[in-house]
């Protein structure tokens, strides 16, 4: 049993990075209606951006540097989409050849990423933390920091989406962008804030991941984008509530289930429940009639 909520506790982390991540890939899906392959590779870098600003250059704070890093991200991707993606999306009216450029875009990143800091592990510079006992969990302070950054990220994304005349404009935008464009809305100026939401939340998770994890790599990024996938898809494309719902789902499943089978099959179980749900509820466990 104790090894149960010890697995619980550390499902809890990732449900929490999970839930970063996947948030800020269906806001972005939501605006432009493409999948952005890239995505985990915004989320290396953002955690090599605040590994050089906290171990490299400034030594700064890993707090500080982690939220320099994660707007750094944002202001990268607002610049890539509109000078790589955008042009394509507009051009092509198949999704397929956009989907093309993000692969494209991502090998380039990751290479990149190889070129200037190699593929050896790199670590924060942060003092040890011990763990803490949180009822039968186990968990350090810098877990359950990571865990109140997702939570106010989250209560913060939905107020935005439902009481903000912004949100209001991305929801009218993931709804109908010929129908927002022709009520007033700037749908470019929604779309330039939400790919840099987008990038600071991809940004935000690569870093918290890394700091969870205790090491970073630049195919770390990759090798996560498909457990957000699993959320994404499971919780429901295009919903960010299902996003929430999905990472949770999916962040505890790997974890607990760790408990009971071979640690190394653990990531396999997010992509059961994943076929599970195109099988039976191919719109998603928490899709809604709407989008958001």
């Amino acid at each position: 049993m104790q090894l149960f909520w010890l697995s619980f506790g550390f499902g809890l982390v990732t449900a929490s990075v999970l839930a970063i991540s996947a948030v800020g890939l269906s806001l972005q899906f939501g605006i432009t209606n493409y999948i952005n392959f890239a995505y985990g590779d915004f989320m290396a870098l953002g955690a090599y951006i605040t590994y050089v600003l906290n171990n490299e250059v400034l030594h700064w704070n890993i707090w500080v540097a982690l939220v320099c890093g994660s707007l750094a991200v944002g202001v990268i991707a607002v610049i890539l989409s509109q000078l790589i993606l955008s042009p394509f999306a507009r051009r092509f009216d198949k999704t397929f050849y956009v989907l093309i450029v993000t692969f494209g875009l991502s090998l380039i990143l990751l290479n990149v990423m190889y070129s200037i800091w190699g593929a050896s592990v790199r670590f924060y510079n942060v003092p040890i933390n011990r763990a803490l006992h949180i009822g039968p969990m186990l968990l350090t302070a810098y877990q359950l920091i990571v865990m109140v950054i997702a939570v106010v990220l989250m209560i913060g994304v939905a107020v935005l989406l439902k009481t903000t005349r912004l949100g209001k404009s991305m929801r009218a935008m993931s709804d109908n962008t010929t129908l927002a464009m022709t009520s007033g809305i700037n749908t470019k100026m929604i779309t330039t804030i939400t790919w840099f939401i987008s990038g600071s939340l991809a940004g935000l998770a690569g870093s918290v991941l890394g700091l969870t994890e205790g090491n970073l790599t630049p195919a770390a990024g990759e090798l996560f984008l498909f457990v957000i996938f699993a959320a994404v898809i499971v919780g429901g494309v295009g919903s960010i509530y299902g996003a929430m719902a999905g990472a949770v789902l999916i962040g505890l499943a790997t974890e607990v289930s760790a408990a009971f089978i071979n640690p190394a099959y653990k990531l396999d179980i997010a992509f059961l429940i994943l076929i599970l749900t195109l099988l039976f509820r191919p719109s998603g466990l928490f899709a809604r009639s709407g989008k958001g």
